[in-house]
């Protein structure tokens, strides 16, 4: 139970960081760093032990013998239930890309948040613990504690850290989550059941869940409770109405693993469970799937052009760039999910660093509206180049990831749906008129004398530079994130073709 040691170096890590705030101001933000950067050396540890060739064979699905990483143990074996952690290429990168972005969070906080400095630390390490906990969670019981065990620390994050408007959009954001948690788990109930009835035991486990072959009729319904769970959490249109007001009222740091992690959750129940449970089902929802994808991808991208509030607008522009991974996901060939996996990474870095760049402006500023800025270039020279550069990235200019991104999954939705595929890249369009307008209405213009903010620090120009070569090493070297999923796609599309 290797996998172990990461869940606990973090839940620990967030206790500490609790405490370590009653010793020293700031010692909390250092044990956060600290035990972040033990997670991530126990990680590299684990994949030292496993042989090179390992990382690019094409493992079997319902093998966990074949996975990167397996480990299981009862919990309770009366019901079938066990604690049981696995790793493949997939869920390696987003662990990877949790670690980094908490790491990021951290930083964004540096100089934002002064009340209950520890108890903020906490939070965001045990969200982590959560986050990373469903990335690797292949018992669905487990999957289901770890999904709602990283909703709690992300509402009390929103509640008590946020802006005016908190407590709203911290309960609007709990409602949507929690009610589309109760449909996924009553799905996976449901499923147990038809194994209990089918196999005269009960089983949880997601390798056993695999070998049943659902009824038609009932699979239907069970995968729509997992779609409709994931969704709301991708966020997907027409599921993504509480994300702007989250975005929007949650302190930077939420708003980084909100948009950078926690969205990517909802992408990974998709591609592990949704689809390979329920290949038929799945089949036969596809193009209505495809079709809430392109309408994400334009809706989302519309409603961004008519903001001007900073966060807001970044918050619509995810839900145009979240649409893209709904079109990979449910088009199911190599290309298309390949462009999924790469639109979780490359998204996950720039819109964390859009956000941050938010955040540090509504700390300085104090206002988010576009409106009320202008010519902030000539007092933040650093923070207007990089916000260039990551606006430049989310519209998906070539040689950066969200480029290749979404590249992959046009040309994989095209060989299935061209119609769909020629619709969903006007998103792409409108993607360069609002990202323009970002830009202009920030920092370009007269500057207005009356504002002379300071500009970043060099704590937090190290984390900008660290996801600006990220998003160029994507754009430039794209087989690094290729090589690592593509073993787990083989797997996945060779066993359902949709």
């Amino acid at each position: 139970m290797e996998l172990l040691n990461l869940l606990i170096i973090l839940f620990i890590g967030g206790a500490v960081a609790w405490v370590g705030e009653h010793f020293s101001k700031g010692l909390s933000r250092w044990i956060s760093l600290l035990f972040i950067a033990v997670a991530a050396v126990s990680l590299l540890e684990m994949l030292g032990n496993i042989p090179a060739p390992t990382f690019l064979k094409d493992p079997i699905t319902k093998d966990p013998t074949t996975w990167l990483i397996h480990g299981r143990a009862d919990w309770i074996p009366r019901f079938g239930i066990s604690f049981e952690l696995a790793l493949d290429g997939l869920s390696l990168l987003l662990v990877v890309l949790t670690l980094f972005l908490g790491a990021v969070s951290v930083i964004a906080s540096w100089d934002e948040i002064d009340k209950h400095q520890g108890f903020f630390q906490a939070n965001i390490m045990w969200t982590l613990t959560g986050v990373i906990g469903v990335f690797i969670a292949l018992d669905l019981i487990l999957f289901f504690l770890f999904w709602e065990v990283m909703l709690v620390p992300m509402y009390l994050l929103i509640a008590i850290w946020g802006h005016e408007d908190k407590a709203k959009a911290a309960m609007k954001f709990f409602i949507f989550t929690q009610v589309s948690g109760l449909l996924m788990l009553l799905a996976i109930i449901t499923l147990a059941i038809f194994v209990k009835d089918t196999n005269g035991y009960w089983s949880f486990s997601y390798f056993e869940l695999l070998n049943n072959n659902v009824t038609s009729s009932l699979a239907t319904l069970i995968m729509l409770g997992f779609f409709i769970g994931f969704t709301v959490k991708l966020p997907g249109f027409p599921f993504h109405t509480w994300l702007p007001d989250a975005h929007t009222q949650a302190p930077t740091a939420g708003s980084v693993i909100l948009a950078g992690i926690l969205l990517k959750t909802g992408a990974y129940g998709l591609i592990r469970f949704t689809v390979p449970l329920f290949p038929e089902a799945s089949i036969a929802f596809a193009p209505i799937a495809i079709l809430l994808g392109a309408s994400g991808v334009v809706y989302g991208a519309i409603l961004a052009f008519g903001q001007t509030d900073f966060k807001r607008l970044v918050a619509y522009s995810s839900v145009s760039h979240m649409g893209f991974v709904l079109l990979g996901v449910f088009a199911w060939n190599a290309l298309a999910i390949q462009g999924a996996v790469m639109q979780l990474v490359a998204h996950g870095l720039s819109t964390a660093a859009l956000f941050m760049i938010a955040g540090a402006l509504q700390h300085r500023l104090h206002t988010r509206d576009l409106q009320k800025m202008g010519g902030l270039w000539q007092s933040m020279p650093r923070m207007g180049a990089l916000a260039m550069f990551f606006i430049a990235a989310s519209l998906g200019l070539p040689g950066m990831g969200n480029f290749i991104a979404e590249f992959l999954v046009l040309a994989g939705l095209f060989q299935v749906y061209p119609w769909l595929a020629v619709v969903s890249s006007a998103g792409l369009i409108t993607g360069a008129i609002y990202s323009l307008k970002l830009i202009q209405e920030s920092f370009q213009g007269a500057p207005d004398d009356t504002l002379t903010p300071p500009d970043f620090s060099a704590l937090a120009m190290s984390a900008m530079i660290a996801m600006l070569i990220g998003l160029i090493v994507l754009g430039i070297f794209p087989q690094l994130v290729l090589d690592i999923s593509q073993p787990v796609i083989n797997a996945l599309t060779s066993e359902i073709t949709l």
